[in-house]
């Protein structure tokens, strides 16, 4: 249908749904990898040559985690950014450099482990910590200019206290469709189909062979069942309702209307509070190939239990006044 005006979108729904999201992103997301990147730094001959790569996933989760508190101010004082344009570009710029590092990363611990299981001969001795630390400067390099040409469009809008577009004002809607397929391309669809290709072969390799060694077997499942998770839950919903929602925008400025434009809008919005997770789990894969991880939680939840009970008796034992 071609109307004249299109049906009300619930944009506050945003500002309701969105900071408690950050909040509790921002508080497990600084924990977990807090606690990973110390089990990392602890393991770090025993993990092998991803540990670059991983390390560089846990740098990547902390840029954005500290911009969660502006997001949080941003819509709690309903959707007004008194942060000024450039430190909204530059929020946005971290978000992105986290989504993307992180899918460029994961990307490579998957062609790592698929070298390690299919490959073994060719590659024992051959790659080292020069050559990760290299393709680790070559991810961010590559994400850099990725989302670059996203700094160069319109983030806010009014005077001194606007909007702080993740995309782009309705102008240049436009153009940021083209770009953000293109991105969505780039940066995400075909990471996607080298890490899908890599665990494909790997199941296969898996099945047919005995000889592998057991931990490996499993260490692998359990990045292969996270990986899945995180695309699964993080990565597609949200690059799917992008795109989806920023054609809606298009048509809506054509004032070509349809009915399903609010519902895209509130489903976008749960997307984006979907990706933000992938700060809170990306520590899955620090921990993944570690053994004692149920012992560690068994030892603290001993500590944490003989300290309440050593607190008891003292207490218990105070003198009366």
């Amino acid at each position: 249908m071609n109307n004249t005006s299109c049906p009300r979108i619930d944009f506050d729904f945003t500002g309701r749904f969105l900071p408690p999201v950050y909040i509790s992103v921002f508080i497990i997301g600084l924990v977990a990898n807090g606690w990973g990147l110390k089990s990392l730094l602890h393991n770090w001959k025993k993990l092998g040559n991803i540990n670059v790569f991983v390390l560089n996933l846990g740098l990547t989760d902390f840029l954005y985690l500290l911009t969660l508190p502006f997001l949080v101010v941003y819509y709690f004082m309903e959707s007004k950014w008194i942060f000024g344009d450039t430190f909204c570009k530059i929020t946005r710029f971290c978000f992105n450099l986290n989504l993307y590092g992180s899918i460029g990363f994961l990307t490579c611990i998957s062609v790592y482990r698929y070298l390690a299981i299919v490959h073994p001969m060719r590659v024992k001795g051959r790659i080292t910590v020069t050559h990760s630390v290299t393709i680790s400067v070559m991810v961010w390099l590559l994400v850099s200019v990725q989302s670059l040409p996203d700094m160069f469009y319109p983030k806010t809008f009014g005077n001194s206290t606007g909007k702080c577009y993740d995309t782009t004002s309705k102008i240049h809607v436009e153009d940021y469709l083209k770009y953000s397929l293109g991105w969505t391309l780039t940066g995400f669809c075909i990471p996607f189909l080298i890490t899908l290709g890599c665990y494909g072969h790997v199941i296969i390799v898996l099945c047919r062979t005995n000889t592998i060694d057991k931990v490996l077997k499993q260490r692998s499942l359990r990045l292969l069942f996270i990986l899945i998770l995180l695309f699964s839950v993080c990565y597609i919903p949200y690059h799917v309702l992008k795109n989806l929602n920023l054609w809606s925008r298009v048509l809506s400025k054509q004032r070509m209307c349809r009915g399903w434009f609010n519902g895209v809008y509130v489903a976008r919005q749960i997307s984006r509070s979907l990706v933000c997770l992938n700060s809170a789990l990306n520590p899955l894969v620090y921990l993944h190939g570690q053994e004692d991880i149920p012992a560690q939680l068994r030892r603290l939840r001993q500590q944490a239990r003989q300290a309440v009970m050593q607190l008891s008796v003292t207490y218990s034992q105070a003198p009366l006044v």
